[in-house]
């Protein structure tokens, strides 16, 4: 199984971690109110009450939309989302369907599992029930199909109960490379993908993944 933390090297230089692009809206009222609680803390007993939480918010929206940099792994295909496998089921046309769930803590960037073109990127307005759940199939989406060296493969961002937003980075027609980061979803949420007929999962149901850095498919 893959541990999906994502921990800093033992020797050589330290990569920074970047905040995920589309995350301002949440991070920077956070940092802000933060800010401003700390300046008023030198002058105010209440305002050194209110900087604990503040600061603790702050620091917990960082943590959530921080984008680590990844080398993809070996393989045709890689995981999409961080997280844990929820389902693994063969659908009626052949593909397999590997569901991915992702909770407050894991990276929510999601990242392409194979390299071709995102030939479709379709959005489907919908709920907000909890990913987990069976009726989450009715939830606000994100479906893209890209068109690769062994056929379509469809990766589909699923929005959770606390998300309001699926952040898409690329464009129908753009290219992408294996384990390129390709959107967020803000909260917890799942992201599912489809592998063509004929290709075996190398992950079973309850492994711990993380996007790009762990292989999808069997040879």
């Amino acid at each position: 199984m893959t541990d999906d933390s994502d921990p800093t090297p033992s020797s050589g230089p330290a990569v920074p971690v970047r905040m995920a692009k589309g995350s301002a809206p949440w991070l920077a009222p956070a940092c802000a109110v933060a800010g401003a609680t700390l300046l008023a803390a030198r002058r105010s007993r209440a305002a050194r009450v209110l900087a604990v939480p503040a600061v603790g918010l702050a620091a917990g929206m960082a943590w959530f939309f921080r984008d680590p940099e990844r080398a993809p792994a070996q393989g045709r295909l890689v995981s999409a989302a961080d997280g844990v496998v929820q389902s693994i089921d063969v659908q009626s046309d052949g593909r397999i369907r590997v569901a991915v769930f992702m909770n407050p803590l894991n990276v929510h960037v999601n990242r392409a599992p194979i390299a071709g073109v995102a030939a479709r990127i379709e959005h489907r307005p919908g709920g907000f029930r909890p990913a987990f759940d069976k009726d989450s199939e009715r939830n606000e989406r994100v479906i893209w199909t890209f068109d690769t060296e062994i056929g379509e493969v469809t990766v589909v961002q699923i929005a959770g109960a606390m998300v309001r937003r699926i952040v898409p980075y690329l464009s129908e027609g753009q290219k992408a490379e294996k384990g390129q980061r390709i959107g967020l979803i803000r909260f917890g949420s799942r992201v599912d993908v489809y592998l063509p007929p004929g290709v075996t999962p190398a992950v079973e149901v309850g492994q711990k993944v993380r996007a790009g850095a762990t292989r999808l498919d069997r040879d």
